[in-house]
């Protein structure tokens, strides 16, 4: 019995404990405003050209792209010509979804 008492009084006490948190931040205008994402400018990624790339600068500039992959992606382009889209990207033996989602937004194919 005394356990289900001690057991209460904590959870009545870490509640209000919370609440006056909440209610703080609300008082401030906190509790409104969510939190800002910062996302880096567009014009500051350097963008990897998938026709024109080396190995060296793919395997440096793109995430999860290590050595096997960037050859990998220039063996892709000297068999089958330049890539016409990035999406294409996922016919490479070893590209999947994850790693062309991560660097999309670094890819082109001017």
């Amino acid at each position: 019995m005394k356990k289900i008492r001690f057991s209460a009084l904590l959870m009545l006490l870490l509640s209000c404990v919370s609440f006056t948190d909440v209610a703080s931040a609300a008082t401030k205008g906190e509790a409104a405003k969510p939190a800002a994402v910062q996302q880096a400018p567009a014009e500051n990624v350097a963008l990897v050209n998938l026709n024109t790339a080396d190995v060296a600068q793919l395997q440096s500039e793109l995430k999860g792209i290590g050595e096997k992959k960037a050859e990998a992606i220039v063996q892709y382009r000297e068999a089958n010509g330049p890539f016409t889209s990035v999406d294409q990207l996922l016919e490479v033996k070893g590209i999947g979804k994850a790693t062309l989602d991560k660097n999309r937004e670094k890819l082109t194919i001017k």
